[in-house]
Parts: C-alpha cells; structure tokens; sequence
C-alpha cells in the first residue's frame, strides 16, 4: 500500500473524529482555491524573469542562460501541476455544492410531506365525501327555488280586449271635445268703425275715378281688417 494511501487510511479510522460539515468542507476548498492561485500567479512571474534572465546572458554566459531556462522548466511543471490540481478542487468544490443543495431539499421536502400527513391526520375520505354529496344536494335545491321564483305566473282576468279598447276610443273623444269647448274666441269691438275723411273730388277722367275708387276700397278693407284684428288680440 503507498503511503498516500496509508494516510488517508489512517486518517480516517478515527471514530472520534466526526465528519464535516458541506460548508466547512465548501469553505476549506475555497480557501485553497485562493491559495493555489496565487501560486499560480508566482510562478508565472519567475518563468518571465527566468526566460528574461536567459535572454540576458544568451551567447556571453552561456551557463547562466542554461540555468536560468532549467529554473523556466521546472517552474512551468509545476504551473502545469497547479493548473490540473485547480480545476480538481473546483469539480470537487461544485459536486459539493450540488450535493449540499439536493440534501437541503430532501430535506425541504421531508418537512414537507411531515406537515403534510399531519394534516391529513384528521381527514376521514368517507367524510369528505358525504359532506361533498350534501353540497351538491343543497345547490340543485337552491337552483330549483331560483327557477321557481323565476317563473312567470299567468293570471285570468276574464275581460274582453276589444272592448276595453272601446271603451279607451270613448274616453279619448270626450277629452277631445273639452279642449275644443274651451276654446275662446276673439270678441267683435262694439264701438263704430272710424270715419274717413273726405276727399276732395279731382278732374280725372271717368275710366281713372272708377279704378282709383276701386282701389281706395281695398286699401281701406284692408285698413278695417288690420283694425278688427288688432282690438282682436
């Protein structure tokens, strides 16, 4: 057996030693997470000045540029190293944080189904329906007061229509003949006419005199109607 193995074997067969918590476990990966990071951030520093320092010296100090890109190697190894060691910790950080989270909704749903039953608990199934049978019966009974109130009861008078519409016509000509009997109309004046005054008689020929005088007849009709109508009003 390896020696990792004997670790993590040995490590583990302690009873005592009570397993940790999904956040305690969640916060110790992201603790290392950050750590590894930075690491990753140091060593890709000195690879640049490594490759900066075999730049340097090239041809002049050729041992020194061979050192410097022995350093660059091993360094970029264990970048390679970090970079695979990351991206472990990270699946393992979310397989964590999926596990954490169906474990909190078993547990959701457990409560759930608790309460659940416990509410149940007091619910008889023949009850139920029994007490859904009588709902059922008191609304057709309702309905059935409803229609009844609704319909429209027909009631015999016994009386013939054409003779109550008779009986309308007569009432209608005898309000008629009030409006007509109250009627007033205008009064005759009493007093004489107005006389007219006389005119002088004119040289004009026969033919004239009598078309003029004609006319002076209608002119002064027309005078005494204007007049009766105004004492009229």
């Amino acid at each position: 057996m390896s020696k990792l193995g004997k670790f993590f074997k040995g490590g583990g067969s302690s009873k005592s030693r009570a397993a940790p918590s999904p956040q305690e476990a969640l916060a110790r990966l992201r603790e290392t997470e950050e750590m590894l990071s930075k690491k990753q951030e140091y060593l890709e520093n000195r690879i640049q000045r490594e490759l900066s320092l075999a730049k340097k010296h090239g041809t002049q100090n050729k041992r020194a540029a061979l050192q410097a890109l022995k350093r660059k190697k091993r360094f970029e190894k264990q970048l390679t190293q970090i970079d695979g060691t990351l991206s472990t910790i990270e699946f393992q950080r979310e397989a964590l944080e999926n596990s954490h989270t169906n474990t909190e909704v078993l547990r959701n749903m457990g409560f759930a189904a608790r309460a659940m039953k416990a509410a149940h608990e007091n619910m008889d199934l023949n009850k139920i329906d029994d007490l859904m049978q009588e709902i059922t019966e008191q609304q057709d009974i309702a309905h059935e007061i409803s229609e009844a109130f609704s319909q429209r009861v027909g009631f015999v008078d016994g009386f013939d229509e054409d003779e109550l519409l008779a009986e309308l016509e007569e009432l209608e000509q005898e309000e008629l003949n009030k409006k007509m009997t109250n009627i007033r109309l205008p009064n005759v004046p009493s007093s004489s006419l107005p006389a007219q005054p006389e005119r002088k008689a004119s040289r004009v020929p026969a033919a004239h005199r009598s078309r003029a005088a004609s006319s002076r007849r209608t002119g002064e009709e027309d005078d005494d109607i204007k007049q009766l109508a105004a004492w009229a009003t």
